[in-house]
Formats: C-alpha cells, sequence, structure tokens
C-alpha cells in the first residue's frame, strides 16, 4: 500500500508541474505530426475541422 501512495503521489506531483508549465506557458498541448518516422513533417496549415470550429467561435 505504501508503494501504492509513493507511486500515486509521484504522477499527482509530475502531472501538477505539466499543468502549471501549460498554463503559464500558453503552449497547447499537442500529438506528434504523424508519430515516429515523420521527422520532415511541417504543419503550416490548420485541418478543416479546427478551421471550421474557430469560425464558430468567432459568430459567438
Amino acid at each position: 500500500m505504501t508503494l501504492f501512495l509513493i507511486t500515486f503521489a509521484v504522477i499527482a506531483v509530475v502531472i501538477a508541474i505539466m499543468s502549471v508549465g501549460v498554463i503559464f506557458g500558453r503552449h497547447a498541448i499537442k500529438g506528434s505530426c504523424g508519430g515516429p518516422g515523420a521527422a520532415d513533417c511541417v504543419c503550416t496549415e490548420k485541418c478543416e475541422k479546427r478551421k471550421n470550429f474557430e469560425a464558430a467561435q468567432s459568430l459567438k
């Protein structure tokens, strides 16, 4: 039980630190662009779903 509590505490601290970094850094958490082997990926344009979402938000 002690090992579980220590593990839980460590994971909670790591999540809290990552949250603070995102909040103050203002960078969105994002995944890779194609996974392993996609080193030459350059995403320069937003996907259609994101464009539609932003358009809907601007109308509100």
